[in-house]
């Protein structure tokens, strides 16, 4: 008996299922037409990669209807738009999220982002879409929250096959091309892409949901990845040249050995010594002091978990204490009233031992020192929504200093 050559990929009937897309969604036919179909037989459904090619499979173009479709190939951009790819490698990283089975937790969180707002209004939901009401989670949150929220179980194990490609959590797949393989586009082009959809949804914003408008103001003013550069800043502080060194006569110079009779000193290296100045003035919320706490911990952890290292100074309109770093739920941030870190400086600066970094965490409403520090010296700035309004209420026209040049600095939030 002869078996059946596998169908072909219905080229006609996909690109017509995009081309509803596109009409449905005008503000993404720049994405939708940027990526490039690969038909394969390894894919459930459709999958994408983060260098914007999409897998198809035969057999689902052929069972699947053109309007399912287009709401597929929706789906399966916004993957790649809003970059669950790299949010997926982050957010593995920082939690310990190892294994294929946190990998599906992560694209089933990527599923319930994207599925909450981006159908209706002339786009079907396609049949198996991931819901975030089936999982009894809230609608309107973004991946990293759902992630917290859920875990495999009775209400997932009928997603087990869901398999939306490395675009979707930053796992690469062994069916994918890679970044050698051909029609991949590369970072500048997929920048390109993404800057054009959010100019398309900015220029007409009543199209668009509350999601996407949301997506394209961070598209232009993208958040940055603010703890890596707190720790690369403070890393880069730490080793400076000068910083933790000190000389020791419990090891002879090597150039003791032209001298003889005379004993030299070596130079040797120490663990840096940081005193981090929280700001604890009334404009500080709870929840950024809460932040400032965090960051403690994880610079004692940066030294080696050395919290001998690191000493802590409360600061507002004063600073009274500079406190020894035992762990950090047990300092305590007493303040509330004005502004004034040059104390928190001087009162840092004057601690035994002297520290070689200062870290300044504040929301900047502060007079800043007229010097340099004479150590380096890194700032987290506590980020505000809206920066010009409410600095002051009795002078609306002020606006505080920005910090000085000879500090790192740093959003935080």
């Amino acid at each position: 008996m002869t078996v059946p050559a596998p169908r072909a990929l219905d080229e006609d009937k996909l690109f017509t299922a995009r081309l509803h897309a596109a009409r449905a969604r005008p503000y993404l036919a720049t994405a939708l037409f940027a990526l490039h179909t690969v038909e394969s037989r390894q894919v459930p459904t459709m999958a994408v990669d983060r260098h914007w090619r999409c897998y198809v499979s035969p057999a689902f173009v052929d069972r699947t209807c053109v309007t399912d479709l287009a709401g597929v190939w929706v789906h399966e951009v916004s993957h790649l738009l809003r970059d669950h790819h790299g949010r997926g490698d982050r957010v593995a990283r920082e939690r310990g999220l190892t294994g294929p089975g946190e990998r599906l937790r992560i694209n089933i969180a990527a599923d319930c982002e994207i599925n909450d707002d981006i159908y209706g209004d002339g786009l079907v939901r396609p049949a198996g879409a991931v819901d975030p009401a089936a999982l009894l989670l809230p609608e309107g949150m973004l991946m990293e929250d759902y992630l917290r929220l859920f875990t495999l179980g009775p209400r997932t194990q009928e997603l087990a096959w869901l398999d939306c490609g490395g675009g979707a959590d930053g796992l690469a797949r062994e069916w994918e091309l890679g970044p050698d393989g051909a029609h991949g586009l590369s970072e500048q082009e997929r920048d390109a892409v993404r800057f054009r959809v959010a100019q398309g949804i900015t220029g007409r914003p009543g199209d668009a949901p509350e999601g996407w408008r949301r997506w394209a103001e961070e598209a232009f003013h993208p958040p940055q990845p603010w703890r890596e550069l707190l720790g690369a800043a403070l890393r880069s502080a730490a080793a400076a040249p000068g910083v933790g060194e000190d000389y020791t006569y419990g090891r002879p110079a090597r150039r003791a050995a032209g001298l003889p009779g005379v004993v030299l000193p070596s130079l040797r290296r120490r663990p840096p010594r940081v005193s981090v100045v929280i700001d604890t003035s009334g404009s500080v919320s709870d929840t950024e002091l809460g932040s400032a706490l965090l960051e403690v911990a994880a610079i004692a952890r940066a030294l080696g978990g050395r919290r001998d290292l690191v000493t802590v100074v409360p600061c507002d309109a004063a600073a009274r204490v500079a406190h020894s770093l035992c762990h950090a739920g047990g300092i305590p941030l007493i303040g509330g009233g004005g502004t004034d870190l040059r104390t928190g400086f001087a009162k840092a600066l004057r601690s035994r031992p002297a520290p070689d970094v200062v870290v300044a965490l504040t929301d900047g409403q502060t007079p800043w020192p007229a010097a340099r520090p004479p150590c380096r010296t890194v700032v987290g700035l506590f980020r505000r929504d809206d920066r010009t309004t409410s600095w002051n209420e009795e002078d609306p026209d002020y606006v505080p200093d920005t910090p000085p040049d000879w500090a790192r600095v740093v959003g935080i939030g």
